[in-house]
């Protein structure tokens, strides 16, 4: 659910899934906040230089500008809702260039 395609006004909300063994970019949005609501599988979310093992039921919150990803750890598809507030946008989002040639 997003403004540009729903008409809501102040977030929006998505649902993600990264495959067993898979992982997202680092990545920061400089002003929305975001919560993570995992669904199904394991896995770590990774803010700044913190971690945390996640599992189906576990919300986290991460705070406008700080670098995150989520790692699936697990054997099954790792599904989570993201929610952003204010609502996700492509201009807001920064991604950490690879290191070392590595995938992030």
């Amino acid at each position: 659910m997003h403004p540009d395609i729903h008409g809501n006004q102040a977030q929006s909300l998505a649902e993600a899934t990264v495959a067993p063994g898979a992982r997202t970019r680092w990545h920061r949005h400089l002003t929305s906040e975001e919560i993570y609501h995992f669904l199904r599988g394991r896995g770590t979310l990774q803010i700044d230089t913190g971690r945390l093992k996640v599992k189906p039921g576990d919300t986290a919150l991460i705070p406008g500008g700080c670098w995150h990803r989520v790692i699936n750890t697990g054997a099954e598809n790792l599904v989570f809702l993201c929610c952003c507030s204010p609502a996700y946008a492509h201009a807001d989002t920064e991604r950490r260039p690879a290191r070392g040639g590595g995938a992030g």
